[in-house]
C-alpha cells in the first residue's frame, strides 16, 4: 500500500487535472509520520533517478530538518549525491526562518548541503515562498514541458508563521496545474464566515505531484479537514494498541506502550477520478535501518493460514498430486458406471421410468435392439388396501371440488 502511494506520486497527473497530493498525518500517540515522509521521499527520488517518474526534479521545502539531514538521508539510502544538482533542490526554511542570523548561518551547513540548498529568510511571506518554489523547480527542469515534484516536511510549521487560509491557498495553488480555481470554504467546513479564496495560478503548470507532513493533534479539526479536502490521498499513522494510551502506566500495559513506540498502523484513503474512495491498511515497524510495511490480514485470512499448509515464498505446498499414475489409470478403467454399456453378452434392458410395470411389462422394457420378454420371475409387488369402502380413490377426486369457483 505504501508502494501504491509512491507509484501514484511517481505517475503524476494528467493534462488539465490537479497534481496528486498526499497528506501524511501522525500524532504523539504514534509519531512515525516523519519516517513515512522519508520513505516516500526516498522512493520518489529513486524513481526520478531511474527515469521512471513523470517528474524530472524534486524541490524539498525543509521546515523541521536542515538540508544536511536530507543529504545524509540520501547517502544512507544509497542515492548518488554527486548528480543531485541536476534533479533535487532544498529550500531551507529551517536554518533562518525569520532572517535573524543573516550571514552567520554559513558555518552551520556542510558544503554539499549548501550547494543543493537556498535560504528562505522570511517564511511569513507565503507569496515569496511560492515564487521561490516555482523558481527552484523550473531551475531544475528548464523551460520545457517537464515537471517537478514538491515535498514539504511540515505543514504544522507553516501554520506557526502564517494564517490557515494562506497556507491552504498556497497548497492548492501548487497542485492546481495552472487551472484557474475558486475555492469557497463554507462555515460547515472552515467554521469561518465569508472566507473566499480566489486565485488564478498560471505559473504552477509544471508541478507533477506534491506531498506534505501534518501533526494532526496540534491543530483544530477544521484545518485538518481542509488539508484532507485538498488531498487526493490521506495517509494516517495510528498507534498499534489504542488501549495503551489514556491509562495509568503499570506492568500490564507497559508492554503495549513499548509496542506503540516501535509499531503502528498505516491507513491510506485514495480518492479516485470517478469519485470512489478506497481505504487500505498496513502495519509499520520502525527500525534503525528504516521503516518496514507489512499487510494487515483479516480474521478470515488468519484462520485460513492456520488451516492451510505452510507457504514457501509465493508457492503453496500442495498435499496431493494432480497427475494419475499408470496403476491408478488401470484401476479407474475397471470401474463400471451405472448406465454404461457393460457388453457382457446378456440382453440389455433399461427401464425408462415413464410407465408402470404393472400396466405393460413389454412396453416398459426398452432395449437397444428389440423388445425382450421378461425372463426373470419372482418380481416384487406393492399391494394397497383402502381403510374403508367409503374412501374414494385419489384419482377420482377433483382437487378443486371444495373451492367456490
Amino acid at each position: 500500500m505504501a508502494d501504491t502511494t509512491c507509484r501514484t506520486l511517481r505517475d503524476g497527473g494528467l493534462e488539465g487535472e490537479h497534481a496528486p497530493a498526499l497528506t501524511i498525518k501522525d500524532s504523539k500517540a504514534s509519531p512515525f509520520g516523519f519516517d513515512v515522509f522519508n520513505y516516500v521521499l526516498t522512493q520518489l527520488s529513486n524513481y526520478i533517478l531511474a527515469g521512471k517518474s513523470q517528474s524530472r526534479g524534486l524541490v524539498v521545502v525543509a521546515y523541521s530538518r536542515s538540508p544536511s539531514f536530507y543529504v545524509d538521508l540520501l547517502k544512507r539510502r544509497g542515492i548518488d549525491i554527486a548528480s543531485s544538482h541536476d534533479w533535487i533542490h532544498i529550500l531551507d526554511c529551517y536554518t533562518d526562518p525569520l532572517g535573524w542570523k543573516n550571514r552567520l548561518i554559513d558555518k552551520d551547513i556542510s558544503q554539499e548541503a549548501s550547494s543543493l540548498s537556498s535560504f528562505c529568510q522570511d517564511v511569513r511571506n507565503l507569496d515569496k515562498l511560492y515564487s521561490l518554489i516555482i523558481e527552484q523547480g523550473k531551475g531544475l527542469i528548464g523551460q520545457g514541458k517537464d515537471r517537478f515534484s514538491i515535498a514539504i516536511d511540515s505543514v504544522s510549521e507553516m501554520v506557526r508563521h502564517a494564517s490557515i487560509s494562506s497556507v491552504a491557498g498556497i497548497l492548492s495553488n501548487l497542485r492546481s496545474h495552472g487551472i484557474c480555481m475558486i475555492y469557497l470554504f463554507s462555515k460547515a467546513l472552515f467554521l469561518l464566515y465569508n472566507l473566499v479564496f480566489l486565485h488564478c495560478s498560471m505559473a504552477a503548470d509544471q508541478v507533477s505531484s506534491i506531498f506534505w507532513l501534518l501533526h494532526s493533534d496540534l491543530h483544530e479539526i477544521k484545518f485538518t479537514s481542509v488539508l484532507e479536502y485538498l488531498s487526493s490521498m490521506v495517509a494516517s499513522v495510528e498507534p498499534f494498541n489504542q488501549a495503551a494510551f489514556g491509562q495509568r502506566v503499570d506492568l500490564e500495559n507497559l508492554s503495549m506502550l513499548e509496542q506503540n513506540f516501535r509499531k503502528g498502523k498505516f491507513h491510506v484513503r485514495f480518492k479516485r477520478r470517478n469519485g470512489r474512495v478506497r481505504v487500505m491498511c498496513e502495519e509499520i515497524l520502525v527500525e534503525l535501518a528504516g521503516i518496514k510495511f507489512t499487510p494487515v490480514l483479516s480474521e478470515d485470512e488468519i484462520i485460513n493460514q492456520r488451516l492451510l499448509p505452510k507457504r514457501y515464498g509465493f508457492v503453496q505446498q500442495v498435499q496431493f498430486n494432480l497427475q494419475l499414475s499408470e496403476e491408478e489409470r488401470n484401476e479407474r478403467a475397471k470401474v463400471v458406471l451405472p448406465f454404461e454399456h457393460q457388453g457382457n453378452g446378456k440382453p440389455i434392458q433399461i427401464y425408462d421410468g415413464r410407465r408402470s410395470l404393472g400396466e405393460n411389462k413389454e412396453e416398459a422394457l426398452v432395449s437397444t435392439g428389440k423388445l425382450q420378454p421378461d425372463e426373470d420371475s419372482g418380481k416384487g409387488q406393492i399391494i394397497y388396501f383402502r381403510d374403508s369402502d367409503d374412501e374414494m380413490p385419489d384419482s377420482d377426486e377433483d382437487p378443486d371440488d371444495d373451492l367456490d369457483i
